[in-house]
């Protein structure tokens, strides 16, 4: 872990600097979430089903979106995430809402360090494990922190896609598919506020779809379903196409952009 403590701390300040701006922005929507709109998408909704009373753990949430749409609906959640603003933004959020869930910043590979509990459910989404250079750790950690019987969900942005570089507002193909080599981007804005003046300094990681379920796999996890979708529930792409339904595609769409796997521990 010690030879990627500096990119932590790169992505660190950067996401740090993100949460006001995405606070701000019109994707993430705050008036509309705090007057009650769900951030939540028809995806983890129809995965995850009744949640109420559920033990809920949120990895990399962020500012707490998520795990607070989990929390109207009855779970009583923890979100971690590594941004200390994103986190103090979220308990802020909490605290007006009404609302029961806690927070804790820490880096989501040594939330076994933090947490004790132990949870029924386990949940991340969209645009999550890009930000780890070990897979086989995240796993053991999700499995730690599942009850026996317990499910973990992810939904995420498929492996292709971080295979092209998007920085010049076009997709070239870059990077391999799965790859150990970090990857570093500097660009100016953020995927929510694209006209934003603030400096994105990222390091991130290729993860093929390999690599994610036997990680799982190893844990102790057993897989009940990969599902690929040919669309994104968010316009973070150059040159989607809006469809009726809400989601976005490419104009040649030959490729799936999400991917979903549910797994329970034995």
């Amino acid at each position: 872990m010690n030879e990627h403590t500096n990119y932590f701390k790169v992505n660190k300040a950067t996401w740090n600097k993100k949460v006001a701006i995405h606070a701000q922005s019109e994707m993430y929507d705050l008036d509309a979430f705090m007057d009650g709109k769900t951030s939540l998408m028809a995806y983890e909704l129809e995965a995850l089903g009744n949640v109420e009373g559920k033990n809920f753990l949120h990895l990399q949430c962020h500012f707490g979106q998520d795990t607070l749409s989990w929390s109207r609906l009855g779970a009583k959640c923890v979100g971690v995430d590594l941004s200390d603003e994103g986190i103090k933004l979220a308990k802020r959020l909490n605290n007006e809402l009404g609302l029961d869930a806690e927070f804790v910043c820490c880096n989501v590979l040594d939330t076994s360090n933090h947490i004790a509990n132990t949870f029924d459910i386990v949940y991340t989404s969209y645009g999550v494990i890009g930000w780890l250079p070990d897979l086989k750790a995240w796993a053991k950690m999700i499995s730690e922190r599942l009850k026996p019987g317990g499910i973990f969900y992810i939904i995420e942005f498929h492996p292709i896609l971080w295979m092209f570089d998007y920085v010049e507002g076009e997709a070239q193909m870059r990077h391999h598919y799965s790859q150990d080599e970090v990857i570093y981007e500097e660009y100016e804005g953020t995927y929510a506020d694209k006209s934003s003046k603030i400096v994105s300094k990222e390091y991130g990681w290729n993860h093929g779809l390999s690599e994610v379920v036997n990680a799982l796999i190893d844990a102790g996890l057993q897989i009940e379903y990969l599902n690929e979708y040919d669309e994104s529930p968010y316009d973070v792409f150059p040159n989607l196409i809006k469809q009726e339904s809400g989601m976005y595609k490419l104009k040649d769409q030959l490729f799936p952009m999400l991917f979903e796997i549910k797994a329970t521990k034995k």
